[in-house]
């Protein structure tokens, strides 16, 4: 498979990301994965030598421009379209890429996800999802996080759905548990969103619904995949992420159970409902972060994530 990498994204690019790229092919000697460097003549020249004991196994694209972290994303990806985002969009649609992953302008990638890569039909609004680490060691999957600030009922039952089949068949779990983010157990808590989606979700022969769950429930094993708009959401991942800069980073506190709270043992977050992999990475990622986002992009081409969410949501397509 080919993963198309923005070696530019990032408030620590490149030298980070390939840091990133280096401890990915130490841990995986395997040829199935072959990397797609995009970055400024400049930074290709630069890191060549580091890279030359590796040769075979990526290859460096020239992108003359860069998007900025402040840019705004429309106007970026129409006036740079030579930018290493545009670029990574544009293999991708010309299926020369499998995959695409970047930590810079999140709106961009957004923005060329959804008008490049596009939603797969049937699909109302594309979803991020994230990783929230529980006290086994593993993690529940929590969506939206972000994009879909506002939300209908109906919106909410396609993340449960999107989530479910991305923790199946890209991390194995079985009859994933789905939760509802609420204020109470039960069902007719919370807002006029939550007590419309409880009765869809409840319903729904394809989601294996436990009902709602508190913020007290979202570190526990009660639901693996947990439901709400990217308003909430982001402010639960946010508040996850200080988590570990308070505890770890300013009181020097050691446990084994905050070390789960750094976001970059999981690499980045995947936008699930479009028709390809797209990653997108934390601005402030460092090598571990970088090394994880090209794991994670090559779990979801490996299950073939895409066209099984087209299986799901738009069976009679063709793909």
């Amino acid at each position: 498979m080919k993963i198309a990498f923005d070696i530019m994204g990032g408030d620590y690019a490149p030298s980070e990301a390939i840091k990133g790229v280096q401890l990915f092919l130490d841990e995986n000697h395997d040829a199935d994965v072959h990397l797609l460097l995009i970055g400024t003549p400049g930074a290709a020249g630069q890191y060549a030598d580091a890279l030359a004991s590796y040769a075979g196994r990526y290859t460096f694209i020239e992108a003359p421009d860069v998007i900025g972290m402040s840019e705004h994303p429309t106007k970026a990806l129409k006036e740079k379209q030579q930018s290493s985002i545009a670029i990574g969009f544009g293999l991708l649609q010309a299926k020369k890429a499998d995959a695409f992953i970047s930590a810079g302008n999140t709106g961009a990638m957004m923005v060329g996800a959804m008008y490049t890569v596009k939603n797969i039909p049937g699909v109302q609004r594309p979803t991020i999802a994230s990783p929230i680490p529980r006290i086994d060691g593993k993690f529940n999957l929590l969506l939206d996080v972000g994009i879909n600030a506002d939300c209908k009922a109906e919106n909410l039952v396609q993340f449960a759905l999107l989530g479910s089949m991305y923790m199946q068949h890209v991390y194995g779990v079985d009859s994933p548990k789905v939760g509802l983010l609420n204020i109470g157990e039960e069902e007719g808590k919370g807002n006029l969103l939550a007590q419309a989606t409880y009765p869809l979700l409840h319903e729904h022969k394809d989601i294996n619904f436990i009902g709602n769950i508190e913020g007290r429930d979202v570190f526990t094993r009660k639901a693996d995949v947990i439901v709400c708009e990217g308003f909430v959401g982001n402010v639960i991942l946010k508040m996850a992420e200080s988590i570990y800069d308070l505890m770890i980073g300013e009181r020097g506190m050691q446990d084994e159970f905050l070390e789960n709270f750094n976001h970059e043992i999981y690499g980045g977050t995947p936008i699930l409902g479009i028709n390809d992999a797209v990653i997108i990475g934390h601005g402030v990622a460092h090598a571990l972060a970088f090394k994880n986002m090209i794991d994670v992009a090559r779990r979801n081409v490996q299950a073939q994530l895409s066209s099984k969410f087209t299986a799901y949501f738009a069976p009679t397509e063709v793909f």
